[in-house]
């Protein structure tokens, strides 16, 4: 009886695997949008922008995991690294312009996703020492400075990679990284107006859900993804600065 029952755990919880990776990145994308919506949109601190930026963090930590799935299925990782290089690029001018910032100030989250997939190559290479890897990994956290999430988009990137195959590390890592880099310092600059950060823990049962299939193939979703960045970003710039 207690094996069937084992059995029958193991099958309802396979069953809910019911998200392919295409699914929630397109969650990922409608909460990017309307976080950075909420920018301009809704009068900051309100109870409203609380929610929304509350399930904007959704956006990132899903980024930062594809990344590094995409890191293993990739068959060519220069093609891989240097897609999201020129993205990165092409999207720093729409960032800054749309946040009002000077080109030198700050750049994209593009920016840290590429030092983190850089890390996550770095910590799978046999041959470099491990006082090695360490010094470049941290690089590659400097590199990642001003963009926005930072090192803590890369370390997320290197410890969902390093972990895969085993999920309650996983979580583990990204709960200690997002708890102490990014909701911590929150509160003790903003107080409880750093709530919404802890939506980044709503990643976890989404997460959950996921069955480990790319779901339909087409350059369509391929590129779309990518495009979608600097496009949305542009368009909410004209929106903000044009038509209101």
């Amino acid at each position: 009886m207690e094996i069937h029952n084992v059995g029958t755990l193991r099958s309802n919880a396979i069953s809910m695997r019911v998200l392919n990776s295409n699914t929630i990145k397109v969650i990922a994308i409608i909460a990017m949008i309307l976080d950075h919506t909420a920018i301009w949109l809704l009068a900051d601190g309100s109870t409203l922008d609380s929610i929304v930026r509350t399930a904007g963090r959704l956006a990132a930590p899903i980024m930062c995991y594809f990344i590094a799935e995409g890191y293993f299925y990739t068959s060519n990782f220069k093609k891989y690294s240097s897609r999201l290089f020129y993205f990165a690029v092409i999207s720093h001018f729409p960032f800054v312009m749309y946040l009002g910032l000077e080109w030198w100030q700050a750049t994209s989250v593009l920016w840290s996703l590429l030092m983190g997939l850089f890390a996550l190559n770095i910590s799978q290479k046999s041959k470099i020492p491990l006082a090695a890897k360490a010094m470049l990994i941290g690089l590659c956290c400097a590199l990642a400075w001003t963009a926005d999430w930072n090192y803590i988009a890369v370390l997320w990137i290197l410890f969902f990679g390093i972990f895969r195959g085993n999920f309650k590390m996983q979580m583990l890592s990204y709960v200690t990284i997002g708890t102490v880099f990014y909701i911590i310092p929150g509160i003790l600059s903003m107080g409880l107006d750093s709530f919404f950060r802890f939506g980044i823990f709503l990643v976890i049962p989404l997460l959950l859900l996921y069955n480990g299939e790319r779901g339909r193939k087409s350059n369509l979703i391929k590129w779309g993804f990518y495009l979608f960045y600097p496009v949305h970003l542009v368009l909410l710039y004209i929106l903000r600065y044009i038509i209101f």
